[in-house]
Parts: C-alpha cells; sequence; structure tokens
C-alpha cells in the first residue's frame, strides 16, 4: 500500500465517531429488562449475544432465561448515547446516563435483571 493510500485511510479511520451510551435487553416474553451502559457502542449487540450465546454474560439471570427461551426472545435497543469526543471523564459520564434509566425504568426484581446498586 503507498504511502498516500494508507495517510488516506488513517484519516478516514480517525473521523470514525465513537459512542458510548446505555443500552437496553429486553425479554419480550416475560418484559423483563436488562439496562447498562458501555463506552463504545459499535457492534455492542454482536457482542453481547456471542457472550450470551456462548454462556458467559456476566448477568446470571439473563444468561438463564437466554438459554432457556433462546436469542429470539430478546430484543436490544441504545436508550442513549453520546459521542466519545464531548466526554472527558467516560467513567464519570456512563454512571451520570445510566443512573436516569435506572430510576425510571426499576429493572429489578419482577421487572428486571439488575440489582439495585
Amino acid at each position: 500500500m503507498d504511502k498516500d493510500k494508507r495517510k488516506q485511510l488513517l484519516e478516514e479511520y480517525k473521523q470514525i465517531k465513537i459512542y458510548m451510551g446505555v443500552i437496553q435487553i429486553k425479554n419480550k416474553i416475560n418484559g423483563k429488562i436488562y439496562i447498562d451502559s458501555y463506552p463504545n457502542l459499535k457492534n455492542k449487540w454482536f457482542t453481547l449475544r456471542m457472550q450470551l450465546d456462548m454462556g458467559r454474560f456476566a448477568n446470571a439471570q439473563l444468561q438463564e432465561d437466554w438459554n432457556e427461551l433462546g436469542g429470539d426472545a430478546f430484543e436490544y435497543e441504545v436508550l442513549e448515547q453520546k459521542e466519545i469526543d464531548e466526554v472527558t471523564d467516560i467513567r464519570w459520564e456512563r454512571k451520570q446516563m445510566l443512573k436516569p434509566w435506572l430510576e425510571q425504568l426499576q429493572p429489578y426484581g419482577d421487572r428486571g435483571y439488575n440489582t439495585p446498586r
């Protein structure tokens, strides 16, 4: 690859926007939801599905329902996103984004897979 082409591709790569945000995974059978935030939403549903399909998702309740009902019983939604360039402290910003969604949707007990923090 010549230098000009490489330089052009590098510039294009730098222009790709990265978004952090809050996601929801919803069980379409029982209505339970899982809410979490991630620093990079690109391909996140693919990654989460892979973890669930392999039986390696961190939330045991959600993993159990996934194993029992299969992936088609769940849907993924991005609830909120923000461009990384706008953020100076990603960890703090993720917590700030997640908090109101947890308060509003209350994904605990019979309503969801999260545990109160």
